[in-house]
């Protein structure tokens, strides 16, 4: 449990900076994206027994940030499969430190309940995370697009002992979104506004 605690206590002295820091003015910016990876798990505190894939679903709001140089801190949410045969949903808290304006760190802590096969009923966990990446502040909307690396912590607490070992790529939902909205708006054609142009014969 003393490994658990040292994240839970780097996030605590980060949100006790974002509540010093004085420029802070409660903004929100909301972010949300894809996780696609690799799991290293294990049953019984086996620490990374076999690989396996890693696909989940992500997402945050965080308050206090005016420019790309300040703090922020807010819930984030998660759910999330590794190859597909349990299912692991959670929720915490994410601080984001600027240690560059356009590729800070956002540091996680947070609990979790999983369903699995290996399982009878519910079994909760806690879990630590550090994401670092392209996310900077976006003055003209509250959603900030953010693409980069994560890694994982997660440790059960239930009867299986399971441990998971996160390492993936961040994808943002809006980046992804992109070439269907593009491929939507070209099959509907023209806008109802848009002037046709007809060929008009040259006069003699």
């Amino acid at each position: 449990m003393a490994t658990a605690g040292r994240p839970a206590a780097l996030v605590a002295s980060l949100l006790g900076a974002v509540l010093l820091h004085g420029t802070a003015r409660a903004e929100p910016q909301a972010s949300a994206g894809v996780t696609v990876g690799l799991a290293g798990v294990g049953l019984e505190r086996q620490l990374w027994d076999s690989t396996v894939f890693h696909l989940g679903l992500r997402g945050d709001v965080l308050f206090g940030r005016a420019a790309n140089d300040d703090f922020g801190v807010g819930p984030y949410v998660e759910v999330l499969t590794h190859a597909f045969d349990e299912l692991q949903t959670g929720a915490g808290v994410s601080v984001l430190a600027p240690v560059h304006d356009s590729f800070p760190l956002v540091l996680s802590t947070g609990v979790y309940g999983r369903w699995s096969e290996d399982a009878d009923a519910v079994e909760p966990g806690i879990a630590a995370a550090v994401f670092w990446g392209a996310r900077s502040y976006n003055f003209h909307s509250r959603y900030g697009m953010s693409t980069g690396l994560l890694a994982q912590l997660r440790f059960g607490l239930g009867p299986s002992k399971e441990t998971a070992v996160v390492l993936a790529a961040q994808l943002d939902l809006a980046l992804l979104s992109l070439p269907f909205v593009y491929l939507f708006e070209a099959a509907k054609g023209p806008s109802s506004e848009a002037a046709p142009v007809r060929r008009t014969k040259p006069a003699r």
